[in-house]
């Protein structure tokens, strides 16, 4: 679990403000849920027998009543439990996105962590291929205000449940046969939950996965008729795609479309972003049957694509460095600076250094307003203020203009200071 510090969470921030402008583009509303559930939510959404469930929860026992707690895994489960508890769906459908760290005990590794933080989006009520495709057009639109290149897109259906039924017993049959050959992970899922053995990342049992009944062949004309749809939909908007019949996700909850964001430059852990539809979630937490899709990204594997890429954040620099050469100025300098905040200009101001009885020499406080990132220096010497003025020095340009402006109109000169934002 680590600390995000400054500079870096610089990036985060920037990250964070693309999601919610784009969300906003596509009238997505923001949602925010417990950290804590309980932990009967998550067993019985994400399924007994799944990784996340078996292994990897955070789970407790409330010492005051003895209730068994979780710190969420995933965001989607609590989700659905608050547009249940609160009926959002009474008035229709709703689109909602969600920001925030999420807890899993695994080997950290490059871009996994046991405190990471995920960025989703869940559109509930809404039944048709159009709204999976809306999502994922939504999830490709961001690589593109990223910056981000060569994620590719797989695509899966699961169909329904009694489609997935007639697969799994087709798929128990063959694995039985090749009982000898599979690993501990697989034997033990046999019964219990086939489909995930066909997500293995095992190289020695790569050949009889390839072979296995793929369940793609055993969806019916409703479930084929959907996932077209959504297929159609992404080419029309020249979104490149492709089936993999693997792909079956992680959780117990997904039904019809599921689908993946990939990348090859983040080594086993390629997968920036996924999801798909699960229409029988609402209904398993105790809600009123609804449709639902989702996806979400993992944002500490997008940020390290990011940095692979060479994809540069913008820094989060002051507008203005105020330096200030005599402890007298101060009072009306930090006048001045509050004005400014004000008028939307960002200010860093000089302090006294520790120990010092003054504020600094200027070539030191000139030296931090460059080091600031600043593009401009107001200077508070002591002939500018005693004519009511401040010096406006340019930090960034070649040949460091200069120009003094009244204090009295601050508001009208301010604008010209945000030209770095």
């Amino acid at each position: 679990m680590n600390d995000i510090l400054p500079p870096e969470s610089a990036r985060w921030e920037w990250l964070e403000e693309k999601v919610r402008s784009l969300m906003a583009r596509y009238a997505y509303r923001n949602i925010r849920t417990p950290v804590v559930e309980p932990t009967a939510l998550f067993v019985r959404g994400l399924g007994e027998v799944t990784d996340i469930v078996e292994k990897e929860m955070y789970s407790f026992e409330d010492r005051l009543n003895g209730e068994q707690l979780t710190l969420r895994p995933e965001a989607t489960a609590g989700v659905v439990r608050a547009v249940v508890e609160h009926s959002m769906l009474y008035e229709g459908g709703k689109r909602l996105y969600y920001m925030g760290p999420m807890f899993r005990h695994e080997r950290p590794q490059r871009g996994r962590y046991r405190q990471f933080h995920q960025i989703g989006a869940e559109a509930l009520g809404f039944p048709g291929p159009e709204v999976d495709a809306e999502l994922i057009l939504l999830a490709d639109s961001l690589w593109r205000e990223l910056g981000l290149t060569g994620v590719r897109l797989e695509l899966n259906s699961l169909g329904e449940p009694h489609e997935r039924k007639a697969h799994r017993e087709a798929l128990i049959h063959y694995l039985e046969q090749h009982a000898a050959l599979l690993d501990e992970d697989a034997r033990r899922r046999l019964h219990t939950n086939p489909l995930r053995i066909l997500d293995t990342k095992n190289p020695a049992m790569q050949a009889i996965v390839d072979a296995a009944p793929r369940l793609i062949d055993f969806l019916g004309e409703e479930s084929i008729s959907h996932f077209e749809g959504v297929k159609a939909i992404l080419d029309a908007n020249g979104v490149r795609w492709t089936v993999n019949p693997r792909l079956v996700r992680g959780m117990d909850y997904y039904n019809l479309t599921v689908f993946e964001f990939v990348t090859d430059q983040l080594g086993s852990q390629g997968t920036i972003c996924g999801g798909g539809r699960y229409d029988y979630l609402i209904e398993q937490v105790g809600g009123k049957s609804a449709p639902a899709v989702g996806w979400a990204l993992g944002v500490e594997r997008v940020l390290e694509l990011l940095k692979e890429q060479g994809v540069v954040a913008p820094a989060l620099s002051p507008d203005v460095y105020a330096v200030i050469p005599s402890a007298a100025s101060l009072p009306l300098a930090m006048v001045a600076v509050q004005r400014l905040r004000c008028a939307g200009v960002s200010v860093q101001m000089h302090s006294a250094p520790p120990g010092s009885d003054g504020m600094g020499s200027m070539k030191s406080q000139f030296k931090k307003a460059d080091a600031s990132g600043a593009m401009y220096a107001l200077v508070f010497g002591d002939d500018e203020v005693s004519r009511g003025a401040v010096t406006v020095k340019a930090l960034r340009d070649g040949d460091g203009a200069q120009s003094e402006h009244p204090l009295a109109s601050i508001e009208q000169w301010a604008p010209n200071l945000q030209s770095n934002r």
